[in-house]
């Protein structure tokens, strides 16, 4: 058994199927078949139970992975540790974050980071949270920003910063025209809206209504929020997003802070419990939580 084999046993393993096996590792799918099973039959036991259109994981194959994933782990400590002894902490950091205030986070922290551990570098990925999320659970990165709510399982939380929510009022509304820098939630319901795609922003908005019997009127849900404010610029709605949403200074753009109610939106470092971390991640974590 060649340490390959459990690299790509433990591919498999995490995507359930052969095809996105093979295309995590770079390899054809035929061969990365032959080699599991070259495994399964040095162990003498079946691994995967293969359906038609499905893999699942035997019992022996869930207690093979466990050792697996020590084993590959414990590779991959020792190579670090040897590098450091010689240069000090190395290796590459993947993370991934959302838009918004989220990598202005991950950049101070790189910098304080950095300064201490030179030789680190590090892989960073945008999406939205439900894509972050699922990016850190198939373990393509390590450390993740999100904005809450979430409900993955297996996952640890950080809380790390909130912002207050806001209104982008197209200049031409009369809520635009309004004296001060807020604008009641209860009046911006009565236009059309632009709110974030995510569902469980939805139900957090729809749980401001003062009343059961209002509907909120949402024109268009978005995944990004340069298409937020676009969309607001050509007057298709106002935009009810977090603050760091204020992206231009375009005159065709009323920014004002929502209140009745005054809501916060909050930023989490979340991590696998359920995967190692790298050494340098597992610094990088530890920096971080000692400023929270």
């Amino acid at each position: 058994m060649e340490l390959r084999h459990i690299r790509y046993f433990l591919a498999v393993a995490e995507e359930m199927n052969f095809t996105r096996a093979a295309e995590k590792l770079c390899i054809a799918q035929p061969p990365l078949s032959r080699q599991i099973k070259d495994l399964e039959e040095e162990l003498g036991v079946a691994l995967f139970i293969r359906k038609p259109h499905a893999l699942q994981l035997t019992e022996e194959g869930q207690l093979f992975r466990q050792y697996a994933a020590r084993v590959v782990d414990l590779v991959n400590k020792s190579a670090e540790d040897v590098k450091e002894m010689h240069s000090g902490l190395q290796g590459t950091i993947y993370l991934a974050s959302v838009e918004g205030h989220a990598p202005t986070l991950f950049s101070r922290w790189i910098v304080g980071f950095q300064k201490q551990h030179p030789h680190v570098t590090y892989n960073l990925w945008n999406g939205n949270s439900d894509e972050v999320v699922n990016r850190l659970t198939k373990g393509l990165c390590e450390l993740a920003i999100i904005m809450e709510p979430h409900n993955a399982e297996g996952i640890n939380a950080l809380p790390v910063y909130s912002e207050p929510w806001i209104a982008m009022i197209p200049s031409s509304c009369p809520l635009a025209q309004e004296p001060g820098d807020t604008v009641d939630f209860q009046q911006v319901i009565q236009y059309d809206l632009i709110i974030p795609s995510r569902e469980s922003r939805l139900q957090e908005i729809s749980g401001w209504l003062s009343s059961p019997e209002k509907n909120l009127k949402v024109r268009c849900r978005i995944a990004h929020m340069l298409n937020a404010y676009e969309l607001t610029r050509q007057n298709v709605g106002i935009t009810i997003y977090p603050a760091s949403a204020n992206i231009g200074t375009d005159a065709s753009v009323c920014i004002k802070r929502l209140v009745n109610p005054q809501m916060t939106a909050s930023y989490v470092l979340i991590w696998n419990k359920n995967h190692s971390l790298s050494h340098a991640a597992e610094e990088f974590l530890k920096y971080v939580q000692t400023i929270y």
